[in-house]
């Protein structure tokens, strides 16, 4: 029995899914949110955890045509305030974001997070910074709850990313237009 030739020639290889445009992953969060932050005052000491609350607002603006957005953050507590700006940068050759983000007070930019959305809405950005003159990682996860309530986490590690610390937790509620 003769066996036609398209039976042996091989399926068509699937078409390459075109690589995922990241350029518009922040859209969700332009607009006025209410801030509640908790911050840990003593990270990587081996002390017990120290967390300090503030509550306060962040307004999330796109600029240089929706290519990067700005965000400015003001919360603060009875004993003291956190007010800075972050910088969210696209970069379309490596289609990942840079976050970087400078407090008032110290008037300089940390050293940036790097990363990108997974197409789901949950973002993942790492970087190295110094805390207390050693080197450490940063991580940086953003997680959008609902459509009016996303949380973003910060962590350090001092191992490589073998064990990482939250120090730095917001939830944010969009307040009405």
């Amino acid at each position: 029995m003769a066996v036609p030739a398209t039976a042996l020639q091989r399926p068509a290889a699937a078409p390459a899914a075109a690589p995922r445009d990241g350029q518009h992953d922040f859209d969700w969060e332009i607009g006025n949110w209410a801030t509640h932050v908790r911050v840990l005052r003593n990270p990587l000491t081996g002390a017990a955890p120290d967390w300090a609350e503030f509550r306060g607002t962040s307004l999330v603006k796109p600029i240089l045509g929706g290519r990067a957005n700005s965000v400015e953050l003001s919360v603060k507590n009875d004993k003291g305030a956190i007010e800075g700006v972050s910088l969210r940068l696209y970069n379309p050759q490596a289609r990942q974001w840079s976050l970087n983000y400078a407090t008032v007070r110290g008037g300089v930019m940390t050293a940036p997070v790097y990363g990108s959305f997974d197409g789901k809405g949950r973002g993942q950005f790492y970087g190295q910074d110094m805390l207390d003159g050693r080197a450490i990682m940063v991580r940086f996860v953003i997680s959008p709850i609902s459509p009016k309530e996303a949380r973003f986490e910060q962590s350090y590690s001092a191992d490589g990313g073998a064990t990482w610390e939250t120090n730095w937790i917001a939830v944010d509620t969009r307040l009405p237009n």
